[in-house]
């Protein structure tokens, strides 16, 4: 009898959650991007502090694919709103353009940051960051999420099969990394005044620290990552420009902005460059796992049925350009280095496209420019990709990650 007469009570529950769901997103006028950013980036700091605080007790790679995780907790709040709402172009706005600032922008910047310090105090340049032998476990965990990335564009949608999937490759990841060996501990002289000081407290003031840090930064995102969507929706239309270029870009660097803030604190040291660099690695991976496999789980909760995320052309060309880029980049680091030129070659690319993107498609060249580049820059990754394929065959690039990565498999995983 009970289960029946609450049955009424469950419908009407689901379906208001449906109707929720079905509403857009709160409108908010432009000038509340001027408390809704600045909350975003705090809750990120606060965020990004107790994270750091907390890996500072984990063996690195673990660590490190941890505090990717952690400090993207922003960028995840902000795209579980967008599939709660059920706006499959902007969540994938979102989407590809975080993962297209961390490999554009984040790599090159890392290394420009390392570069610079090296002159400074080596007086001369730095050709190249080299990575340990233990990223290896990183370099090719990325090309295991690419492969199944092509098979999403291939079929032109996201569904919960795929996020079952991607979740598995997440979770084998970090079994391979917490098999191996504890390296050497980032130093707490590395540290951050705030992480610092939590790290060389007492035990009690440590773990109140932490749990504070997280527990005020998740309820900043919670209460303001709707609020900080409308606003941003709300400039765009003040300042003429599409929502879809300005969740693509603004969103996802306010919400990343303390990770890259971090990863550029290693990369002055010069020494921690390869671990700046395989910070910005491991968030790559866990965006196009667990962030992308959140989509499909949110967005089927909010429609109250299993539902699959379709692609237009346009989201399938957005998908294959990042999905290209992703490639490039993971190639250059098969022979475990990043090279000048190939951080110069991700920076351009990114740059060209990321600079046009505003721009509306029109008459004359550089509105011609702008209908087309997205579809330019996506062959010049896809064709550096065939080239870089073409010269690892020919011995030209040693595929050192593959070779490393099964000497690792064989001594500590199997």
């Amino acid at each position: 009898m009970k289960s029946a007469s609450t049955r009424p009570q469950v419908g009407v529950s689901v379906c208001a959650l449906i109707v929720l769901a079905a509403l857009p997103i709160e409108e908010v006028g432009p000038w509340s991007a001027l408390w809704t950013a600045p909350s975003i980036l705090i809750a990120a700091m606060l965020i990004a502090w107790a994270a750091e605080s907390a890996q500072f007790f984990i063996a690195q790679g673990f660590a490190l694919a941890i505090l990717a995780w952690l400090q993207t907790l922003p960028e995840f709040a902000v795209e579980a709103v967008l599939a709660w709402k059920q706006q499959a172009p902007l969540l994938l706005a979102n989407l590809t353009g975080a993962l297209r600032l961390l490999t554009g922008l984040g790599w090159p910047m890392i290394y420009a940051t390392a570069a610079f310090f090296h002159r400074r105090r080596e007086g001369k340049p730095l050709r190249a960051i080299h990575l340990e032998d233990e990223h290896c476990v990183e370099v090719v965990g990325l090309l295991f999420c690419m492969a199944y990335a092509a098979v999403i564009w291939w079929k032109g949608s996201l569904n919960l099969a795929d996020a079952g999937v991607l979740i598995g490759i997440y979770v084998a990841y970090l079994i391979v990394l917490s098999k191996m060996p504890v390296q050497e501990a980032e130093g707490i002289e590395d540290l951050e005044r705030i992480p610092r000081a939590i790290v060389t407290a007492s035990k009690r003031t440590r773990v109140g620290a932490i749990t504070g840090l997280f527990a005020a930064g998740g309820a900043l995102i919670y209460f303001t990552a709707e609020p900080f969507l409308g606003s941003l929706l709300a400039v765009s239309a003040t300042i003429g420009v599409s929502n879809f270029v300005f969740v693509q870009w603004v969103a996802p660097f306010v919400s990343e902005f303390p990770e890259k803030v971090s990863a550029f604190y290693w990369a002055r040291t010069i020494d921690r460059a390869s671990m700046a660099l395989m910070n910005m690695v491991s968030s790559n991976i866990n965006q196009w796992t667990l962030l992308a496999a959140m989509l499909p789980i949110v967005y089927s909760l909010s429609r109250g049925e299993p539902s699959a995320i379709p692609f237009d052309p346009q989201q399938r060309l957005e998908i294959l350009m990042t999905l290209g880029q992703s490639l490039v980049g993971t190639l250059f680091l098969i022979n475990m280095e990043l090279a000048w030129w190939e951080a110069g070659l991700l920076f351009a690319l990114w740059a060209v496209q990321f600079g046009l993107s505003p721009i509306t498609p029109g008459p004359g060249l550089i509105r011609t420019l702008a209908r087309h580049i997205h579809a330019m820059v996506t062959y010049a990754y896809l064709g550096w990709s065939a080239v870089e394929v073409v010269r690892m065959a020919a011995g030209r690039r040693k595929p050192l990650a593959f070779q490393l990565f099964g000497q690792m498999w064989r001594k500590y995983v199997r």
